[in-house]
């Protein structure tokens, strides 16, 4: 008896599962790592994140008319310092947040390069929050949170399990952040 029980809970929970798929809700990735999505550069073509298997990647949503995008500055700093020893700083620009990112993908490269020369990897403007967000930001958001406001960052492991969020308020040159990236780094 408990066994009939315990195999209609099982198969309840997968129907309620398989209808939050049909019905176009999110169904948790909880066995998924960020190495399963990928984005749009922001010159175009593909960016996937399995190509920094074995790095440790900082993702921050970004927005050109915030208060805090001078951080900018501070992201490119984080990138000139551990690019060659294993951190991908990625700039996910998203206009979520008081509509801060209006521009399209070529007037956000060059607000980029004429104010800060960044040249970490970008994608293109993407939804960071709510129903639309992109699949990698509701994985974020299963494990950590959704981002509250521009330039909330993750930082993820080399085995592309999420390790910590931080506020917008955890400015790049922060030493918690600096020691949580010296210990994700790859060993060796």
């Amino acid at each position: 008896m408990a066994m009939r029980a315990g195999r209609r809970a099982v198969l309840a929970l997968a129907g309620g599962l398989a209808m939050m798929g049909v019905m176009g809700m999110s169904v948790p990735a909880q066995a998924a790592s960020a190495y399963d999505y990928g984005f749009t550069a922001i010159e175009g073509g593909p960016l996937k994140l399995d190509s920094y298997r074995g790095k440790a990647v900082l993702v921050v949503n970004t927005a050109s008319m915030c208060g805090y995008t001078p951080q900018y500055k501070g992201l490119q700093a984080l990138w000139d310092k551990y690019k060659d020893k294993g951190l991908v700083v990625l700039g996910v620009p998203s206009n979520d947040f008081g509509g801060q990112e209006p521009g399209s993908a070529a007037e956000i490269k060059e607000f980029c390069n004429v104010n800060f020369a960044i040249d970490f990897p970008m994608t293109t403007k993407e939804p960071v929050k709510g129903p639309d967000a992109h699949p990698l930001y509701k994985w974020l958001a299963e494990q950590k949170g959704e981002p509250k406001w521009n330039f909330h960052k993750y930082l993820i492991g080399t085995d592309g399990k999420l390790i910590e969020a931080y506020g917008s308020k955890v400015t790049p040159d922060s030493p918690e952040l600096a020691a949580a990236i010296e210990k994700a780094l790859p060993k060796g």
